[in-house]
């Protein structure tokens, strides 16, 4: 794919802290238009990908390209078309709501100003109040409104709905979100609610320890993943998982596995190489494919 047709370009972006790499070595590309869900667990890396993409954190090496300019340097006129909500509402405490507005407005040619009222009722934030005085879910609200008031052609989320309340998620998702990513805007959300990457992702990178584990389409992913379950022959144990196992597990007779990407090779190569009686394959959710994923890092096959 053309340079020129990527929102977002990383090349062996990697963070060291210390002796402590957060970020290693990732690559990922996401094409102009399509909508990319970032999972993974707590620590995993996802918030510092994110502040180097922003520029708000330099890599110890790679490359980061936005909009088909590299960073750092990005140039102002290229910001104006990006929008992030970071996982704190960095907004001046001692501002009221209309105040970081107005604040914020003047800092975008492409605000609109009808975007930012309808927002700002359908979230019910009370214009007067000072950000001080703000519950987590109102933060969390404000720093949306912000992000979305310029219309950005690039949406850049850090777990944007975690400060929401079940039914004001749903109805962002659906009020907002979903209107976005149907147009021709580009977003990429960290979630630890994979129901919301479900409803949302064209594809999912899941991430874990700094590594991303796979990148794929959210429909391939799904497709190409799957579930086997195999009965051991009495007192055996197996021999060899197939190629492209990610998680196993064996309790008693049972043995689980999850393939991916799997294929019928996959099952005869478990029938011929181990000692097993009945195999039964079955599809896996988001959810199940996600914990395998980071469960396979921890216990190798």
């Amino acid at each position: 794919m053309n340079k020129e047709d990527l929102a977002i370009d990383l090349r062996g972006l990697t963070k060291r802290f210390g002796k402590t790499t957060a970020v290693d070595r990732i690559t990922l590309a996401v094409p102009r238009g399509t909508t990319l869900g970032l999972l993974g667990p707590n620590g995993a890396g996802k918030s510092t990908t994110l502040r180097m993409l922003m520029g708000m954190a330099r890599p110890t090496a790679g490359t980061v390209r936005v909009l088909g300019m590299e960073m750092p340097g990005l140039a102002p006129r290229i910001k104006q078309r990006v929008g992030y909500v970071p996982d704190t509402c960095h907004a001046y405490r001692w501002m009221s709501v209309e105040e970081v507005i107005r604040f914020s407005r003047a800092m975008y040619a492409s605000w609109n100003d009808d975007r930012s009222a309808e927002l700002l009722d359908m979230f019910q934030l009370p214009s007067k109040r000072r950000v001080r005085g703000l519950s987590k879910g109102m933060l969390a609200k404000l720093s949306l409104l912000i992000a979305l008031a310029p219309e950005p052609d690039l949406l850049v989320l850090d777990e944007p709905l975690s400060g929401l309340d079940p039914i004001a998620r749903d109805d962002f998702i659906e009020g907002v979100l979903r209107g976005i990513c149907a147009e021709a805007r580009t977003v990429l959300f960290s979630s630890h609610q994979l129901d919301e990457v479900n409803r949302l992702a064209d594809s999912v990178a899941i991430m874990n320890a700094g590594r991303v584990l796979v990148h794929r389409p959210m429909e391939e992913l799904l497709r190409d993943a799957r579930r086997v379950r195999a009965v051991l022959r009495d007192g055996r144990l197996p021999d060899a998982p197939p190629a492209n196992t990610i998680w196993q597990r064996v309790n008693r007779r049972e043995w689980l596995l999850t393939i991916h990407p799997f294929s019928e090779d996959s099952v005869e190569m478990l029938r011929c190489d181990n000692p097993v009686e009945h195999v039964e394959v079955s599809d896996l959710s988001l959810d199940e494919v996600f914990k395998d994923f980071i469960r396979g890092e921890a216990v190798p096959c």
